[in-house]
Order: C-alpha cells, then structure tokens, then sequence
C-alpha cells in the first residue's frame, strides 16, 4: 500500500522508534510496519533479557536498519568495555553509557569502539540525567547539589570531553547542550504530541522545537507504536508531510 504522507530520506532518519515491549512477535510487528517511517529503533531490557542480543538479529531480519541499543551501561570500566564490544559485534548503531560513570569508564568505551572500523563501531551516547527525573528528587533523593539543568550540562560536557559521540538531553536542555557540546550528537527522547500522556518521564516537549534548537534524533515511543494511525502521528508531530519541519 502506498503511504498517504512522504518525508524527505533526511527527515525520515532523525526519527528513532522506541520499541518498549518484551514481546519478540510484537517488535517484529512492530519493525515491519514501521520500517518505512522512521530511521532505527531502540530496543532496551525488556527484549534483551530474555532474548538475548541475538534479538537484535531479528529485527534486523525484519528490516531494521538501524539498531539503538539502550542498555544505559553503568560499571566498571573493563566490564562497560566488553559490553561495548557485543554492541559492535552485533552491528548495533547507537549504544548509551551513564557518563556518571566516571572518566576512566568512559575512556575505557572509547577506547574499546576505537577497536572496531568506523561501520561497525557504534556510537557511543552518554545519558545524564534520566527525562524521569526532576530537580527535587536530584536535590533531595541523590543528594546532588545540583539542578537537573547543570547537572546535564557538567555532565555533557565530561562525556564529551572524555570521547562520547554525543549525548541524550530532554526537549528542555537541547538549545544549552547544544551550546556546551558542539558538534556531538544530540538524541532526544520524551517527544510527545501537545496534550498527549506524558507516561512516566518528567521532561517532554515536542519535535519541531527539539529539532529547532539542535536535536540530531527524536526518539518516539507509544505515542508512535500504539497508535493506530501511524502516518497521522508522523504529520500531527510536523515530520512528514506538508508543513514538516525543515
């Protein structure tokens, strides 16, 4: 069936389909119907644990270009390296790491990418602060003196500094990441359409602000998987079709 809606090959690759079930059939289902829509889709726990990454295989088979594995790695340095290297192995695209892990995990990652040529190596993206979290439980529940905005901010700028591709922020801290990171990679995660159930992260916001104020990739969830009418969600979010945001 021919789609009712076209976006341009660079748009259609920004956006990042989160696929948040541990049912295998239903992420196959998934991948095939939305395939032709978006550019990668991030898989995280819930398939890996009891599949394995041999999970990433069956998406791939099912036309998954690109696979963002999210396992938000956070060890000791040799441990990190090695689940750096299965990634790779894998073929896997995009892999994040806790940047409060420290400099000499993060280092130790690099490094261990560096092992790999350019194709295979993933991109190694650094998370911050979770879009679940909020300055109050920052402040009162970690004991970090910092607000959530700073926190990113220092945070980014270590990962970084340290060799990270890039870094996840909400819609929120984009225009200031941004400013703090350069030209690394940007991931956006939490994009909701206006009104629309925000589930359990703290921090949304929409796609054409994110793109606007630097987001290289948007990373859509339920609002995407479960609708019914995908296509629609792609127009009303403004990434395809008439009016998409440039």
């Amino acid at each position: 069936m021919t789609s009712r809606i076209q976006s341009p090959v660079h748009m259609r690759r920004k956006i990042v389909c989160a696929i948040d079930t541990g049912d295998l059939d239903e992420a196959v289902r998934t991948v095939r119907r939305l395939g032709p829509f978006v550019g990668a889709f991030k898989i995280g726990h819930a398939l890996t644990l009891p599949y394995g990454l041999d999970v990433i295989d069956r998406l791939q088979d099912a036309g998954a270009e690109r696979i963002f594995l999210d396992l938000k790695f956070h060890d000791i340095p040799n441990s990190v390296a090695l689940g750096v290297r299965e990634a790779a192995r894998h073929k896997v695209w995009m892999t994040t790491l806790h940047i409060s892990g420290g400099p000499a995990m993060l280092s130790a990652a690099v490094e261990e990418a560096h092992e790999f040529s350019d194709d295979v190596a993933p991109l190694l993206i650094g998370v911050s602060v979770l879009t679940s979290l909020d300055d109050h439980c920052l402040k009162e529940h970690l004991g970090i003196g910092r607000g959530v905005a700073d926190q990113m901010l220092a945070l980014s700028r270590l990962g970084v500094e340290c060799g990270l591709d890039g870094v996840v922020c909400s819609v929120e801290e984009v225009e200031a990441v941004r400013q703090a990171v350069g030209h690394a990679v940007i991931v956006t995660p939490g994009i909701r359409l206006p009104n629309s159930n925000v589930h359990d992260q703290k921090r949304t916001g929409d796609a054409a602000t994110a793109l606007q104020k630097g987001s290289d990739y948007l990373v859509i969830g339920r609002i995407l998987t479960e609708a019914r009418d995908h296509e629609q969600v792609l127009h009303d979010l403004g990434l395809y079709g008439d009016g998409a945001v440039a």
